[in-house]
């Protein structure tokens, strides 16, 4: 798995380089039909890789590098800071009022990046580059479109009987209601019943004691959580790249406030993932393997012509990845927390929701 990361990552890294190196070849041709001489094509292929991997240049790719795999570490934390088993325990006592609490924050963290960082970073670089009314009218439908893409892709890749529970609790209700025993003198009929009963059980005590503990299947909301994040991500390492490419005072403190921004989204994530079946070091290496996309942003920002080009190219991400966190937010994480029938963990779990905007709110005061 790390051999094919890796194998990947050079593969994109090369076509990245590749593509650069031939839009400089063909400004070199055309400025050297103009000047008559293939000398100012050299001259300006020169001065291309003294700008990339000169002495400047190369501390540039190191910094940002660097920087943009301390934010994939941020992913581990999580599991270094949040006490709280994963399987089978999450559904009952104390671990699942801890998750749902977690998971209300994550709801908070997740609405707070939409409409506090996500969506006013769309519009503001709409109004930078002087947009009428169409370009706002883009930016919502981006956002429907992330909506709708995502239960597209729930609806494609649910596993079959992942939402069984709704319908079996309706079957094992009227299997009940059906299965009364009537207002009978018949004592003979209720000793069969009680019998067969006796039979039953005893048959599936055999059964589930020599078979062998089945593990918790995944659910395709934790994949989409994943999904949201590698494309989340990809935007930082864009900013982390572009930042470092004007100097390396304003790349270390764009990679502060992203670190600010990530560590309660992190947190969050995990919660999502844990909830979606995941256990603990999954959850953990999958948050890591979501950082390749802080990297490939970096080294998109660093290739690009100039960091504003590659933004105008990406611009529909961040409306785009505001619907997916929508969508997660209120479809997949809120009817779990509906279910909450207590009035005391429910006041509580409103307080960690709103703690999750707060979160989202200081760090974009900060930023």
């Amino acid at each position: 798995m790390a051999i094919g990361g890796r194998l990947m990552l050079g593969v994109v890294i090369y076509g990245l380089l590749i593509s650069l190196a031939d839009g400089e070849i063909h400004r070199a041709k055309t400025s050297s039909h103009k000047s008559g001489g293939r000398g100012s094509r050299d001259i300006d292929v020169a001065i291309l890789a003294d700008d990339m991997f000169g002495s400047e240049g190369l501390d540039t790719w190191i910094y940002a590098i660097l920087a943009s795999i301390l934010v994939g570490l941020s992913g581990i934390f999580p599991l270094l800071v949040i006490p709280i088993e994963a399987g089978p325990a999450l559904k009952h006592g104390a671990s699942a009022n801890r998750l749902k609490l977690l998971l209300s924050f994550a709801v908070g963290g997740l609405l707070g990046d939409v409409f506090l960082h996500l969506l006013p970073e769309a519009w503001e670089h709409l109004d930078k580059e002087g947009h009428n009314h169409d370009g706002h009218m883009k930016v919502g439908l981006w956002v429907l479109g992330g909506i709708i893409s995502f239960l597209v892709i729930e609806k494609i890749f649910a596993k079959e009987g992942e939402f069984d529970h709704i319908g079996d609790e309706d079957e094992t209700e009227s299997d009940s209601s059906l299965k009364e025993p009537k207002n009978t003198n018949s004592t003979d009929s209720l000793r069969q019943r009680e019998t067969k009963d006796n039979s039953k059980k005893t048959e599936t005590t055999d059964k589930s004691s020599n078979n062998p503990p089945v593990s918790q299947p995944i659910k395709v909301s934790g994949y989409l959580n994943l999904l949201a994040n590698v494309i989340d991500n990809f935007t930082h390492g864009l900013a982390i790249g572009g930042s470092f490419v004007v100097s390396n005072k304003v790349g270390a403190i764009t990679t502060f406030a992203i670190l600010l921004h990530e560590v309660p989204h992190e947190v969050g994530d995990f919660a999502i993932l844990l909830r979606s079946g995941f256990d603990r070091w999954k959850a953990a290496k999958a948050q890591v393997l979501t950082s390749s996309g802080v990297l490939v942003g970096t080294l998109t920002a660093l290739t690009a012509e100039s960091a504003q080009a590659a933004g105008e190219r990406t611009a529909w991400i961040l409306p785009f990845t505001s619907g997916g966190f929508i969508y997660i937010a209120l479809v997949t994480v809120v009817p779990d927390l509906l279910e909450e029938k207590h009035g005391r963990e429910s006041v509580k779990q409103v307080i960690c929701l709103c703690a999750g905007i707060c979160s989202m709110a200081l760090v974009s005061l900060i930023h």
